[in-house]
């Protein structure tokens, strides 16, 4: 099992920028993927964007982002710290929810870091409220 613990969120104004994390500890060696996902209320919760675990054959991390956000967050890892973050620039009114974290040890697709059901364990989550 692995344990996640995000944190950074917070209140900004559109437009502006917050950096969140995700640090996991426990069984990290067999994670596959790490993605954050976003719920609003009254509303289902959403896949945001998504990173492999693993280096591809180009060594770089495979990353996959919700077409809402792409261009806006960037998500990436410090296998060092075990640390995900997901840094989102030009937060817009259609942003703000709970942001969870979680981990998948199944394989899956690229395409497939983005679905709730390929993960097992998931973070408590942080608030990121936008508004001027």
């Amino acid at each position: 099992q692995v344990q996640l613990v995000e944190s950074g969120g917070g209140l900004v104004q559109p437009g502006g920028s917050l950096r969140l994390s995700c640090a996991a500890s426990g069984a990290t060696r067999d994670v596959f993927a790490t993605a954050w996902f976003r719920q609003a209320p009254g509303k289902e919760r959403e896949g945001v964007s998504g990173i492999l675990n693993k280096r591809s054959a180009g060594g770089r991390y495979q990353t996959y982002y919700a077409t809402s956000v792409r261009g806006r967050f960037t998500i990436s890892r410090d296998n060092v710290k075990n640390v995900v973050y997901l840094e989102m620039n030009d937060l817009r009114v259609e942003d703000p929810a709970v942001y969870y974290c979680a981990t998948g040890a199944r394989s899956m697709t690229i395409a497939g870091v983005l679905e709730t059901e390929n993960y097992d364990s998931w973070g408590q989550g942080t608030q990121v409220t936008v508004s001027s």
